[in-house]
């Protein structure tokens, strides 16, 4: 199914560059790239993004994969955050990404190997979670 523009147009091409003005066309990018990029869409929170890995990466430590992270987190393209509360219409708990993080503190959260797994309480409050920037969200990937 081809994906429709930020500014309505088809642009034929699912998660590749085209020349639709709407959308930035980025460098080709890796495989692992793109899998982040899919979780910064999907917002979840980050160890998700393994699934989305092939071996030997899905299983790798933070210090391989926060080099491949960092150039889309420079580009302008995903913010690093933390899971907040979030009270929904309903009434309801519900959680959602809180501000950016800061350049040190992202730093400090993407090397701690707690970050890169699921949290056994289940509880995702103060996970890190990946979010496409407004930019990000015009990269076709």
């Amino acid at each position: 199914m081809p994906i429709t523009s930020v500014n309505g147009g088809d642009c034929g091409h699912r998660h590749q560059p085209c020349d639709d003005p709407g959308v930035n066309a980025p460098e080709d990018l890796s495989a692992a790239e793109r899998a982040f990029m899919l979780n910064a869409f999907e917002i979840d929170i980050l160890p998700g993004v393994r699934g989305d890995l092939d071996e030997p990466l899905a299983s790798a430590p933070p210090g391989e994969l926060v080099p491949i992270l960092l150039p889309l987190i420079d580009r302008g393209w995903i913010d690093v955050c933390r899971v907040i509360p979030w009270t929904p219409p309903s009434g309801g708990a519900g959680f959602q990404p809180g501000p950016p993080l800061a350049r040190e503190e992202l730093l400090n959260a993407l090397v701690d190997a707690d970050n890169w797994e699921y949290p056994e309480s289940g509880d995702w409050i103060g996970c890190v979670t990946l979010t496409h920037t407004p930019e990000g969200r015009l990269t076709s990937w």
